[in-house]
């Protein structure tokens, strides 16, 4: 079902080989393709990241925006989505938080956000169809912000991490080891995203397999999976403490973006030949079964056959 090679394996002929590490496999990733567009540090070391969008919801946009309003900020650098899906349960007269919706409406139209109403769109659907493409990195004060199957890379954070791309400043990390996903087959009938995603979660979390680290999918199985799978995959790799991910694009990802209007922002994407890889997980997709999660984590996961 999983395959797990805690081992340095390079992307060559069509396959995944054992390699040593060299600039120029490292350089072959997709991810390193994303990353490095979006590094202002100088150093492919060390990153200094600006993001090209950002989103919060309504749990969480008050103090991003207030923090940033105390240091200084005038308006939002760069396009930022208030919506309003985490806490907005309904009560006589409007929300129980109707003044922070309140306060987030000003603030979009004060320093030029985009304003959600509750009950119209979940965050990150919101930010799927309206700004996810491939090469793009989106910053969100949500843990679960991954739209990797766009070819877009996520990241999930702190409200100060947001606050501080909000006064122009950046995400600083060390480069990340860049972990591959390497998908065949295809899901058998009943089987569904979710049931991938916590066979991933179960087989990686407790060991630490991509801990910190971007996962980068392909291989021929991606092939036999719609857009809306490979997000019900993608969304749960926060479970796996991957930093963030990254998928190869193809048809049907240009497809479903033309679909969405925003055509035009497709690109292909793929690891080139020599990609190297800190290490690689092989899913045999055709060989998952349904499975369940038991308390208190994801990654306390079992087949129902098992279960």
């Amino acid at each position: 079902m999983l395959t797990i090679h805690n081992e340095g394996m390079k992307w060559q002929g069509g396959r995944l080989v054992p390699a040593a590490k060299d600039e120029s496999g490292v350089r072959a990733t997709m991810a390193w393709s994303v990353l490095q567009a979006h590094n202002t540090s100088g150093s492919p070391d060390r990153l200094s990241i600006r993001f090209d969008a950002m989103a919060s919801h309504d749990i969480t946009y008050v103090g991003i925006i207030r923090t940033a309003r105390a240091s200084g900020m005038k308006q939002f650098p760069l396009p930022y989505v208030l919506t309003n899906c985490h806490n907005s349960l309904c009560a006589v007269g409007g929300t129980i938080n109707e003044d922070d919706h309140v306060f987030g409406l000003s603030a979009a139209k004060k320093y030029g956000g985009e304003f959600v109403p509750a009950h119209q769109a979940v965050i990150h659907s919101y930010m799927r169809e309206r700004y996810a493409a491939p090469g793009s990195m989106i910053l969100g004060s949500d843990s679960h912000t991954r739209y990797g199957a766009y070819g877009c890379m996520a990241i999930g954070e702190g409200g100060p991490e947001l606050a501080r791309q909000l006064l122009q400043k950046t995400y600083d990390i060390a480069y990340p080891k860049v972990m591959a996903v390497y998908l065949t087959g295809s899901p058998r009938p009943g089987v569904g995203p979710q049931d991938v995603a916590l066979a991933l979660i179960g087989a990686t979390f407790k060991e630490g397999v991509v801990k910190n680290s971007v996962m980068e999918f392909f291989g021929p199985g991606v092939a036999n999976l719609s857009m809306d799978y490979r997000s019900g995959i993608d969304v749960m790799t926060t479970e796996t403490a991957c930093l963030s991910s990254v998928w190869c694009t193809d048809q049907y990802t240009q497809a479903h973006l033309t679909a969405l209007g925003r055509g035009d922002q497709f690109k292909a994407q793929s690891p080139a030949e020599g990609a190297y890889y800190d290490g690689v997980i092989e899913v045999g997709l055709s060989a998952i079964e349904p499975m369940i999660a038991l308390p208190f984590h994801p990654s306390n996961a079992y087949t129902i056959r098992e279960f």
